[in-house]
């Protein structure tokens, strides 16, 4: 088996012993373990306060766990250094529940923003941003600005820009939250078409219709720990 063979076959999330508290003593996470492959698409679900919030941001850095490894697309996120997580950011891309586009940007240059950070060249911007904006079915709304689009147009425009750097894991937290329920439909939708592409999706959702409708993987979270891991989906 060759090396590119092994790297594939290597989870692209892995918790081990994972604990994370805070300083008010609030248990967040407690000894997880959980693996996720490449190309899955994971919907992470829990009551309020069940853990997702705190699982999502350890797996982004933006928290440190307590005990346990934590490894995310070949990172070791308990070794990582503060100036090495721009880079591994730079591996995913993120949809937010309340979309975070700039107010003052249309959407063309909402998408274009996520390829500027990183400083791709121009005739790369117009290429990839024409491409997802298509993707997301909104490449005649280029030149609109975030206050003539809809809810759901928001949302896809928070995609198209999750997407733009190709990125091997997508993390949508809560993104059908404020969409309403045929959006919702949407937009999970085209997440599970981009993964079928071969995109890794980690979905944070209390949508349980949509869960059982999609039937991907389900981790159900509740007082800090995994008690459920459905391979097909809720029933």
């Amino acid at each position: 088996m060759d090396f590119e063979m092994q790297n594939q076959e290597k989870p692209i999330i892995e918790f081990n012993g994972v604990s994370k508290n805070y300083t008010n003593d609030t248990h967040a996470l407690s000894d997880v373990n959980i693996k996720i492959n490449r190309g899955e698409f994971v919907f992470v679900v829990g009551s309020s306060g069940a853990g997702k919030s705190t699982f999502m941001k350890l797996i982004m850095r933006e928290e440190k766990a307590n005990t346990g490894t934590i490894i995310v697309n070949n990172f070791n996120l308990t070794k990582m250094r503060r100036k090495q997580v721009p880079k591994l950011r730079r591996t995913m891309g993120i949809v937010f529940q309340d979309f975070r586009l700039i107010p003052t940007m249309n959407v063309f240059d909402n998408v274009a923003f996520a390829m500027h950070v990183v400083g791709e060249p121009k005739k790369k911007i117009r290429k990839e941003v024409a491409r997802v904006l298509s993707l997301v079915g909104l490449g005649h709304k280029a030149r609109s600005m975030p206050n003539q689009l809809s809810g759901g147009e928001q949302q896809r425009v928070g995609l198209a820009r999750a997407l733009v750097n190709n990125p091997d894991l997508i993390i949508a937290d809560e993104p059908t939250g404020n969409v309403d329920p045929n959006m919702s439909y949407e937009i999970v939708s085209l997440l599970s078409a981009i993964n079928r592409q071969g995109t890794t999706i980690l979905m944070v959702t209390h949508d349980h219709n949509l869960v059982r409708d999609f039937r991907h993987r389900v981790i159900m979270l509740d007082g800090g720990r995994i008690v459920a891991d459905n391979a097909g989906g809720l029933e």
